[in-house]
């Protein structure tokens, strides 16, 4: 099945934590990629951690489309580890969105 680049929804989203947490939120941040990499929809999830600030962690996520996006978000695991983790971050989330420009 050829995929529709045009649709595809990829998005970084940073969070930063307090050293005491740092474990802790990397923990959670690993609790999130197993089930949404099995996600209908989920072309790759990724964990990085910032090399100069180790308190900062990212995921590199890619979707086929909005609607999955939107499935993600509603899966269970979701909103069970941002409801520990939130706690635990210095700031909000951020996400970035963007499209793919190169093959």
């Amino acid at each position: 099945m050829k995929r529709n680049r045009e649709l595809e929804q990829h998005i970084i989203c940073r969070v930063h934590c307090a050293p005491e947490n740092r474990r802790r939120v990397q923990e959670l941040m690993l609790e999130l990629v197993g089930p949404a990499r099995e996600e209908p929809g989920c072309l790759y999830y990724e964990v990085y951690q910032e090399q100069e600030d180790p308190n900062a962690f990212y995921i590199l996520d890619g979707w086929v489309d909005q609607e999955a996006v939107e499935m993600h978000s509603k899966h269970p695991n979701v909103p069970r580890v941002m409801k520990e983790l939130r706690p635990l971050l210095l700031e909000d989330q951020k996400l970035t969105f963007g499209r793919r420009i190169s093959e």
